[in-house]
């Protein structure tokens, strides 16, 4: 309850975007958002994260979960959007082989053929590795939780998505599984003291992938890490540790616009 409380007085409601400042194009766009979540709660807060930072109305959001799917479509589906995005994943991890794994991986791949506008936040950025080649591995030693500094490489300073941020910025996080080799074609652009592989892009395709959560702003990181909160708890050994990282959660302006700007640069006509 305490958690609860807390997380009512410390984020601000957030407020809906203005939908009368788009342009006629983006207001057409058709998105299509792929999940792996099985309580309802958090597969409704996480289609509403999206929608939040790619300024995207109710209507332009089409989702598929794919745990609670009884009969999965045809991966051609996809030639009905302008845009792909693929999200967190809750208890699911890509390193390991579910019923409907083979469906997601056909997905990118898919997406990577025809060129589709596609981006990958955290497990959603392992997805794409791994569909493409890469290497995916569970390394809780390297688990990041939290909000922590990205560094741009000298790459991703002068790529055409993330040249405008600052060359160190701030990004929420909240994972255990990390890509280990990028897939044959991917571009690193970012990493940190932790690790390698922070965001890459796959070479002359619309296609990214962020170890960060793109999606979370500070007020939406707090309310994942408090559903989960049993489950960090354990990783993270006492509720002292858990509460001094919801403590140190700060706002995450750079990244608050990221998929907002891939979809104008890439999805936009």
């Amino acid at each position: 309850m305490r958690f609860t409380a807390w997380l009512k007085r410390t984020f601000p409601i957030w407020s809906p975007t203005d939908y009368s400042a788009m342009t006629d194009s983006f207001s057409q766009l058709k998105v299509l958002l792929l999940q792996a979540r099985n309580t309802e709660d958090m597969v409704i807060q996480e289609q509403e994260c999206f929608l939040e930072r790619c300024r995207l109305r109710p209507d332009q959001l089409d989702t598929l979960n794919l745990p609670l799917m009884a009969e999965l479509p045809d991966v051609s589906l996809l030639d009905a959007y302008d845009a792909f995005f693929i999200g967190g994943a809750g208890e699911y991890s890509v390193t390991k082989d579910y019923p409907w794994m083979p469906f997601a991986l056909d997905l990118i791949c898919h997406a990577h053929a025809s060129h589709l506008p596609t981006f990958g936040s955290c497990w959603g950025h392992q997805l794409i590795a791994r569909a493409l080649g890469g290497e995916v591995i569970h390394d809780p030693e390297q688990a990041e939780l939290g909000c922590h500094n990205i560094n741009l490489t000298e790459a991703g300073k002068h790529d055409e998505l993330l040249a405008p941020f600052p060359d160190s910025f701030l990004a929420n996080m909240g994972h255990h599984d990390r890509v280990s080799v990028l897939p044959e074609g991917a571009i690193e652009l970012a990493d940190n003291h932790f690790q390698a592989n922070e965001a890459f892009r796959i070479k002359d395709r619309p296609m990214y992938g962020t170890q960060f959560h793109s999606e979370l702003d500070k007020r939406r990181e707090a309310e994942r890490l408090v559903k989960y909160r049993s489950f960090y708890i354990n990783e993270l050994h006492s509720e002292e540790v858990f509460q001094e990282v919801l403590n140190s959660l700060q706002e995450t302006t750079e990244v608050d616009h990221l998929m907002y700007d891939f979809l104008k640069r890439f999805a936009v006509k």
